[in-house]
């Protein structure tokens, strides 16, 4: 009689911790901690170690989404090109030279894009941007304090961190992000974050300079070429978008095409000037590695140029064509340096137009929410996906780990908004869902 008693008590308690909003922000925090430290955590405990607390947070993702059914609507649980460009992904593991790897590959890569709609759904914008503002200022301080232990206390390298201590020669450094690249990358979605906590005032203001200082630093210190890009880059489009917010709304219209046009010409005359914008950043020899690579590259994409060789994510190095590329360079790359490029070797022009897709739609919905909404929490989706398709075009991180786990948390949030999906729900359940409501307000 007791322990059939207890176990229906026992099933709601479990069912009311899973539904939680104190669940909902720590398993978040757990995401970004976890996808942001992957690297650290597979050099400390191994790569078996990451991808069980991947799975285990894949499983916990599961149990609250069905917890949760009645509270997300499914037309909008996953955005449509998401769907589509995994399914294409799964697809090329039939005609991949390695399927299990393949599959195997893309387990990983659905595993994380599960994680992310999750976190879409389970949590609002200025939530999200809370928790991994929170994730980041410890990451970074992390990595800072290692610095200095490395560079200037003990003045030797944190090997299997690949910390190379050069601190005291004011940079590159790597923090526990394993690349300069990446770290310097990372500061940059940092710096969106605090500074959108800082507008929205949910945190204290000494503690957004703390947070601001700390990415500026850490970013210049990197010394990635690509940072200035970002920088630039990100900066442009938060005038854009602070222009077009406060438009009058009868020539926002008008506004948003004319930014489309510029911008178009700005990538043109970016590509054609290429070169002297790259001798400005002192960026020669890392474009001179990318584009020998991605002229190999391409001709291993005219052999298979429809679909692709296969999904590997990051690149097997036994594998082809990878092995070939490397070969033939008598170079060891792990990604193509580019996503685009990567997904067009992997997915063929079919899956990039997918990707572009995926990327593009996310990034036109998020920025019309944020030209016409009045909160200002609204410009950290299209900040944060602005940074990431720049940064694509000289590193692969959109394709895994922490990249990819924003731009489907991005695509999650843009699909929330702007969509087919809308309007059916508004037809079924009304003009207004719950987790649209809580982005004008404060995360505490």
């Amino acid at each position: 009689m007791t322990a059939s008693s207890s176990s229906p008590s026992g099933g709601r308690w479990l069912s009311e911790v899973l539904a939680s909003a104190s669940l909902a922000r720590a398993y978040t925090i757990a995401v970004v901690a976890t996808v942001f430290s992957s690297f650290a955590i597979e050099r400390m405990a191994g790569r078996v170690t990451y991808a069980t607390i991947i799975a285990s947070l894949c499983v916990l993702a599961v149990a609250i989404l069905i917890v949760r059914r009645r509270e997300i609507s499914f037309l909008r649980l996953v955005p449509t090109t998401l769907v589509v460009f995994l399914a294409w992904a799964l697809l090329s593991v039939f005609w991949s030279r390695n399927a299990p790897a393949s599959f195997w590959s893309w387990v990983s890569t659905a595993g994380l894009a599960l994680l992310a709609v999750t976190i879409g759904h389970v949590r609002d914008t200025l939530q999200t941007a809370r928790a991994l503002g929170d994730v980041m200022r410890w990451i970074l301080s992390i990595s800072l304090g290692l610095e200095i232990l490395s560079g200037i206390l003990i003045d030797m390298p944190i090997r299997f961190l690949d910390i190379q201590g050069n601190l005291a020669q004011l940079g590159p450094v790597q923090g526990i992000f394993g690349t300069r690249n990446l770290l310097g990358f990372a500061a940059v979605i940092a710096l969106i974050t605090f500074l959108v906590e800082y507008r929205t005032q949910s945190v204290r203001p000494g503690l957004s300079l703390f947070s601001v200082v700390l990415a500026g630093l850490l970013a210049a210190l990197s010394d990635s070429p690509t940072v200035s890009v970002l920088a630039v880059t990100v900066g442009a489009a938060t005038g854009v978008l602070w222009l077009v917010r406060h438009a009058r709304p009868a020539r926002r219209e008008v506004l948003q095409w004319v930014v489309a046009g510029v911008v178009t010409v700005g990538i043109v005359v970016a590509y054609l000037a290429r070169h002297p914008i790259i001798a400005m950043l002192g960026a020669g020899s890392d474009f001179s590695t990318r584009a020998g690579l991605w002229a190999r590259l391409l001709t291993f994409v005219r052999l298979q140029p429809v679909q692709g060789w296969g999904w590997f994510g990051p690149w097997d190095p036994l594998e082809p064509p990878f092995v070939g590329i490397n070969f033939t360079l008598g170079q060891r790359h792990a990604t193509a340096l580019n996503a685009y490029f990567d997904v067009l070797l992997q997915l063929g022009w079919l899956g990039l137009l997918l990707f572009l897709a995926l990327a593009g739609i996310a990034l036109v919905r998020s920025w019309l929410v944020a030209s016409d909404r009045r909160s200002v929490v609204y410009a950290w989706t299209p900040l944060l996906l602005v940074a990431l398709l720049v940064d694509s075009m000289f590193e692969s991180f959109t394709l895994t780990g922490v990249g990819w786990v924003l731009l489907v948390v991005c695509t999650v949030r843009a699909g929330h908004s702007r969509s087919w999906r809308e309007r059916i729900d508004a037809l079924d359940a009304g003009p207004e869902l719950p987790h649209v409501q809580g982005d004008e307000t404060q995360a505490r």
